[in-house]
Order: structure tokens, then C-alpha cells, then sequence
């Protein structure tokens, strides 16, 4: 594991030294979903997930093409958003993708400013910079394509004191589930096609003075039948983490290679969210029916002790507990991490979820790779798509 590190060249010092951190990024804003129906949607989030229920715009507030629910818990944030007719081009991303990732909001101190620097280092524009106001204050936006269809917007808010954005309204509710858990967005997977990953990785550190800090190839990441290709992306100070997937050539499809031929193009695969306990989350995100991979073999706990070394001291979870729960455990020279990974939250094998808690670890779980793609081939194995 320590070779692996330091072949990587993975530190801190080095994200800080080397990205070109000239927007800055404060954070994730939000995540926006276009989906088929945005009420049940939310419905499911809220009872599964433990989302709250946070603002509205519809109807009511004078949209006519479109409905958004917004839902909160701790740091994270996202929108439902579904069409309200047959000509929206909102409906025409839900028929080719299926439920999926459009939008991802990022938290910036100046809209226009990021706007002009990534269009000058050869963004493609999604929307020009716009003001919005309401009797809470101003919000500036503006945004960019990256990847397949999907937009990062940069959101100002630092002048707007209201629940969400001009032109939404508090969403009340009777029916707030309690939280499970989830503190922040940690990082968001995107899958690309075939031989473009380095396409996208310098468009990360030209575009958006991100670094590669982190690469596995096909060698590292590979099981028996199928392979891939990740690089993990980031900006200056590392709140914003974007690894990267590209195919590889392998006896069977992989994983990515499934994803690509169901979402229809390049797009986001998982989003991976922080708890501070993972036992407890999992066992209430299962209570309330969140199906998660299948575990790995009873051999893979067995030798967690072997594989955490030094880091078995400061470790407080019991591992029959773990392997109970199906949850893996991971560790580098900083600490070690425990994560574990839904199964695709909507009938097209697309979107999933990482639930993930770091105890110093900065890494994605390398050690996991192995347990975590065979886990996912069997469930390739159900569907008929290995």
C-alpha cells in the first residue's frame, strides 16, 4: 500500500502546490437531478435517505416548463427537477439518460469572474452570467459544459439570505423523516467514453486549474473479467474532488462500459457522501430500504487486521460488525477510510451512491477495488450484462 501512495505522489502539499486554483471553489452548492417524476422522487429521498424538505419552485411560483423540489440534510443539497410538457428539452435528457445527474452547483465568491476564466481557457458556455433577486437579497449564476450533457454552474451567493434561490419558495412539510446521517458531498464519480479520459483530465487542469493527484490503470483496477481506468481530479484545496472512469479492455463489460450503454452517453455514476458514523447510517439507511452491493467474501475480513497494519490501534469498529453490514475498510499512510456502495438507486443501471467515513485516510479505497467490481459483476451477472 505504501508503494502505491508514494508512486502516486499523493499529497496534500502537492494538490496546494500544483493546481491553478485561479476561481476559487468554496464547495459543492448543490446537485440538480433531472428526473421523471420530481414529487415521488423526492418522496423517495426523503423517506430512504433521510433528506428534509427545503424549497419549491412550480406552478405556483409562475414556472410553466418545469417543477423543482429542493431537499437538505447538514451540507448537502440537491434538486428534483421534472418537465411539465412533451417539448422540454428537460424530458428529452430524462428519455436518453433515464433519472440522472445534470447539474453540479458550485459554491463560488464570484460568478462572473469564474465564468470569464473558464471561458477564456476553452470552456463551452452553458449559461452567461445572470443576476437573480428577490426580497432575500441576489444571486449571481452563470455555468459550463463539461462531460457528456452535464453543466457545472457557479452560484455567488454571498448577498442572498434566502432558503435557496430567487424564484423558490419554502417547501413545508408534515413529512420530514428524521436524518440518517450524511454530512457533505465528498466526491462525484463521472464515467467517459472510451479513450477520453485524458481528454477530460486536461480539460479539469486547463479549464479549471484542477490537478491529478491520484491515477490507477487497468492493471491496478481489474478483476478476473473486466477492467478499468480511473484519475482523480481536484481543485486547490481539495474541497471539490472529481475522480474520473474510462473503460478498458477486459474478457467481459465492464461496469463502466454497462453505464455507458444505459445513461446513453458520458455522465455521473455515484455520488459519494460523508458520515461520521458509518454503522449507524447503514443500518438506518437498510431499515429504510437502501439496497446496498453484496458483501465480499468472509476472506476479505479476515485479513483486514493484516491489510490496516499500525492502523488497527486507532481503529474502533468491530469487524464482525463490518462484515455484517457489508461494509469495506480501507487504509494509506495517513489513516484508514470505510465505505460502502448502494446499488443503482433507479431501474436503469446508472446512478449509485458511497457512503464513505474517513479516519485520516485521503485516498478512494484502492484496496476495495477488487472486492468492490466483483461485488458489482454479480450484479451484473442478475441483470444479463457482464
Amino acid at each position: 500500500m505504501k508503494k502505491e501512495i508514494k508512486n502516486t505522489e499523493y499529497t496534500l502539499e502537492k494538490i496546494f502546490k500544483d493546481a491553478k486554483d485561479f476561481l476559487p471553489l468554496l464547495g459543492t452548492d448543490y446537485i440538480e437531478f433531472y428526473v421523471g417524476n420530481a414529487k415521488q422522487a423526492a418522496h423517495f429521498y426523503k423517506t430512504a435517505f433521510g433528506f428534509q424538505s427545503l424549497a419549491y419552485a412550480g406552478l405556483e411560483t409562475g414556472l410553466k416548463d418545469r417543477v423543482s423540489y429542493v431537499l437538505k440534510q447538514d451540507k448537502i443539497r440537491i434538486v428534483l427537477t421534472t418537465a411539465l410538457n412533451s417539448n422540454s428539452p428537460i424530458g428529452e435528457h430524462v428519455k436518453k439518460h433515464g433519472d440522472g445527474v445534470k447539474v453540479i452547483a458550485l459554491w463560488v465568491d464570484d460568478a462572473k469572474k469564474a465564468y470569464k476564466e473558464t471561458i477564456e481557457r476553452g470552456a463551452k458556455s452553458y449559461l452567461e452570467p445572470v443576476k437573480e433577486s428577490d426580497e432575500f437579497g441576489e444571486v449571481v449564476k452563470s455555468g459550463i459544459f463539461t462531460y457528456g450533457e452535464t453543466v457545472h454552474l457557479f452560484i455567488e451567493r454571498k448577498n442572498y439570505k434566502g432558503d435557496f434561490l430567487p424564484g423558490f419558495i419554502k417547501w413545508d412539510s408534515d413529512y420530514n423523516p428524521s436524518s440518517v446521517g450524511l454530512k457533505f458531498v465528498d466526491h462525484m464519480v463521472g464515467n467517459v467514453g472510451w479513450g477520453e479520459m485524458n481528454t477530460w483530465v486536461k480539460w479539469y487542469e486547463e479549464v479549471m486549474g484542477f490537478v491529478n493527484f491520484l491515477s490507477f490503470d487497468d492493471k491496478q483496477i481489474h478483476t478476473e473479467y473486466s477492467a478499468l481506468m480511473s484519475k482523480v481530479m481536484s481543485n486547490g484545496n481539495g474541497r471539490i474532488k472529481f475522480p474520473l472512469n474510462e473503460p478498458a479492455k477486459g474478457k467481459k463489460r465492464s461496469q463502466i462500459e454497462e453505464y455507458l450503454d444505459f445513461y446513453e452517453s458520458p455522465g455521473v455514476q455515484h455520488i459519494a457522501i460523508a458520515t461520521d458514523d458509518i454503522i449507524q447510517t447503514v443500518r438506518e439507511l437498510r431499515t429504510r430500504g437502501v439496497e446496498f452491493l453484496s458483501a465480499p467474501p468472509k476472506e476479505y475480513y479476515t485479513a483486514i487486521p493484516t491489510r490496516l497494519g499500525a492502523h488497527m490501534k486507532i481503529m474502533n469498529e468491530n469487524i464482525d460488525e463490518l462484515e455484517e453490514l457489508a461494509i469495506l475498510v480501507d487504509a494509506d499512510e495517513e489513516g484508514y477510510l470505510l465505505q460502502i456502495f448502494t446499488k443503482p438507486v433507479e431501474d436503469r443501471p446508472t446512478l449509485f451512491f458511497e457512503i464513505i467515513q474517513r479516519m485520516g485516510a485521503k485516498g478512494f479505497g484502492a484496496g476495495n477495488f477488487k472486492a468492490l467490481f466483483e461485488s458489482i459483476e454479480r450484479e451484473q451477472q442478475n441483470r444479463g450484462t457482464l
